[in-house]
């Protein structure tokens, strides 16, 4: 999917096992390998994000941020 610079969305299918492939391009632009674990994040009003692990804190921060 085009976006502006910078910014990608792709689909992804749930298996019935609940797994999830990650897209070619997203792997590889995100240098996404086997064996990598990957953190998701998870707000009812929100949804998911699916951060890299080294970006835990700052966005772990923004998604349990207490809305006003």
């Amino acid at each position: 999917m085009v976006g502006p610079k910078g910014k990608y969305a792709w689909t992804v299918t749930v298996g019935e096992k609940g797994q999830i492939v990650i897209p070619k391009q997203a792997r590889e632009l995100f240098n996404i390998k086997a064996g990598d674990n990957l953190i998701i994040l998870g707000d009812e009003k929100r949804g998911l994000a699916i951060p890299p692990q080294t970006m835990l804190q700052k966005f772990s921060h923004i998604v349990f941020e207490e809305e006003e």
